[in-house]
């Protein structure tokens, strides 16, 4: 028998498939520091630098390109102010979001990975890009506890039964 308080209880890795929401490729391509002020002003947030995002709670942007953001949530703003300096491309169609939550989620993107996903280098409101199992994935470090994975429609399913079969390997 435990005795009440002297149980030792762990939280699984969790492997979510999430529905689908607005995905866009925001492209900048001209006047970029007006663009960025503008967008700025709209949102009430700068565009995130390299490898990080920032959002509020009707729009996330990623950036995983010098000149390119992923926008998760509602972009009108953003096409409002974008003008002739870039473009918006509907990519959602393309992209299924998965959700790795639990104490293993950093370890599950080693498997068939090779990158850096220590707390260090890639803490909370971090992105990579990155390739998985021989496929570019996204990635976006949503918590400490938990990261969405972008993964290309078409391999989704695979990449999923790829990660439940590694689960039971962690944390061994």
């Amino acid at each position: 028998m435990i005795l009440p308080g002297n149980a030792i209880v762990t939280e699984p890795t969790s492997i979510t498939m999430l529905p689908a929401a607005p995905l866009h490729a925001l492209e900048i391509w001209s006047n970029p520091q007006a663009v960025a002020t503008r967008i700025e002003k709209a949102l009430g947030f700068a565009l995130p630098v390299m490898n990080r995002s920032a959002g509020n709670a009707a729009v996330n942007l990623l950036r995983y390109e010098p000149t390119v953001w992923l926008v998760e949530g509602d972009v009108a703003v953003i096409a409002d102010t974008l003008g002739d300096d870039g473009a918006l491309t509907a990519i959602g169609g393309g992209i299924v979001r998965m959700r790795l939550a639990g104490p293993h989620w950093r370890e599950l993107l080693l498997e068939g990975g090779f990158f850096d996903t220590s707390p260090a280098a890639f803490p909370a409101g971090a992105t990579a890009a990155t390739v998985i199992d021989h496929v570019g994935v996204r990635l976006w470090a949503e918590s400490d506890e938990a990261c969405i994975a972008y993964v290309p429609a078409s391999y989704a399913l695979s990449l999923h039964h790829f990660w439940d079969e590694a689960l039971p390997l962690l944390g061994a």
